[in-house]
């Protein structure tokens, strides 16, 4: 295992990965908070705790050290001067009016230790948390909210705010205000907790940048090519900045950006085309194409040069990946309506922990089925909870460090 971050592939043996154990940010969940926190359904707590024990104990058992953002963020605001300006960037981007809310605010998390701060932030700070008097007319008229800063109850789909790309970190700007304060922690992670990210590692995206990247977006396919989704979620200028980035400063030689609908059940590439071995994905039917994708790569003088490529999704993979043939296993397989279930509870979305090894939801059991018939080993993880909130092993996971291919 290489030290620190080290992330050149889907399917090399997962070395260390970054999880959130879901936590009391679910329980803000109400039916008038749904579209704006992103959720259709209220998970229930204890058993998606349980749900997600169980996956982050499966991995263990497999090799990968598990570690996680409330811990590694407090690690990170250790000394009082960077956990206040952590503070206050947090309040800023809380979408906050009132001056004395913003400073009772600041005083009241202050107050705590980091692990504490860290908790609460996360979990959102009730107007019952701590009385500020206010003479804001915004905090008037919203009195009865019961929320200061509203909970973080996606943070547990780590794949988003940011990513482990080559020996560097993206760090996203997450394209809803809901989960933009995610990427937040991880900004603080890396500039600040060098166990986590060492001196040398390297930064393709900023949580600054103004146009939206979400990690469900971005598959790393070899040591030269990364995939991106033009997604719903993640912008074209955005794709273009990390591509002049990398490109720049690393070994990898070229973008493959997927032109993908930009609806909810296509919202990131991950969620319905992943990689689980060489030659091996799993997809959704309507994603095999014919596709439209773009390449970015390098001139001579290093400015980037934009090709198109119209295919179908198995030739374009043989042809990028110098492979013989491609096995495209379909979600739900060929019934139609095995499909739809599967895919809404995310069956494409598959982790692989080593060559031909994936987590899946046992819930997705045509899929799982197919997957074991094609030689893939499938390890199985319960969900009726944590599937409530869109997303599949894949998404709760950040790789951190896998083997080199």
């Amino acid at each position: 295992m290489k030290p620190g971050i080290n992330n050149y592939s889907e399917i090399g043996k997962l070395n260390k990965v970054l999880l959130h154990r879901i936590g009391d940010e679910i329980e803000g969940l109400v039916p008038d908070n749904f579209e704006r926190l992103l959720f259709d359904d209220i998970p229930y707590l204890k058993t998606a705790q349980e749900e997600h024990d169980r996956f982050a104990d499966l991995l263990r058992e497999n090799g990968v050290e598990v570690i996680y953002y409330e811990e590694e963020t407090a690690k990170a605001l250790q000394d009082d001067k960077v956990r206040r300006e952590f503070v206050k960037k947090f309040i800023a981007d809380s979408d906050l009016y009132s001056e004395a809310v913003k400073e009772g605010l600041e005083e009241y998390l202050m107050s705590m230790p980091a692990d504490q701060m860290v908790k609460k932030a996360i979990s959102g700070v009730k107007k019952s948390d701590v009385i500020i008097k206010s003479n804001s007319l915004a905090d008037y008229i919203d009195a009865g909210y019961p929320y200061h800063t509203d909970p973080l109850p996606n943070l547990y789909f780590t794949r988003d705010p940011g990513a482990c790309i080559g020996n560097g970190v993206n760090i996203h700007h997450m394209s809803t205000e809901a989960r933009r304060r995610e990427a937040l922690l991880l900004e603080y992670m890396y500039k600040y907790n060098k166990d986590f990210a060492p001196e040398g590692t390297h930064q393709w995206y900023d949580y600054y940048h103004e146009y939206s990247v979400e990690g469900g977006d971005f598959l790393v396919l070899n040591k030269e090519i990364v995939a991106i989704g033009l997604s719903q979620r993640t912008t074209v200028v955005g794709i273009e900045r990390f591509a002049r980035n990398i490109l720049n400063k690393s070994s990898f030689k070229k973008i493959l950006v997927f032109d993908i609908p930009k609806k909810r059940a296509f919202m990131h590439l991950d969620t319905v085309f992943t990689m689980v071995d060489y030659d091996k994905f799993t997809i959704h039917p309507e994603i095999e194409g014919p596709l439209q994708l773009f390449e970015i790569t390098l001139d001579k003088n290093g400015e980037p040069r934009f090709s198109s490529i119209q295919d179908e999704l198995s030739n374009i993979l043989k042809l990028e990946l110098g492979l013989p043939a491609v096995d495209l296993i379909r979600c739900g397989g060929d019934d139609p309506q095995a499909a739809q279930r599967e895919q809404w509870n995310d069956g494409s979305n598959t982790l692989a922990i080593a060559p031909g090894v994936v987590v899946t939801y046992e819930r997705n059991y045509v899929t799982n089925d197919l997957l074991d018939k094609k030689g893939v080993k499938v390890l199985t993880i319960p969900s009726s909870e944590l599937s409530r909130g869109r997303g599949g092993p894949r998404c709760m996971s950040c790789p951190v460090n896998r083997d080199d291919l």
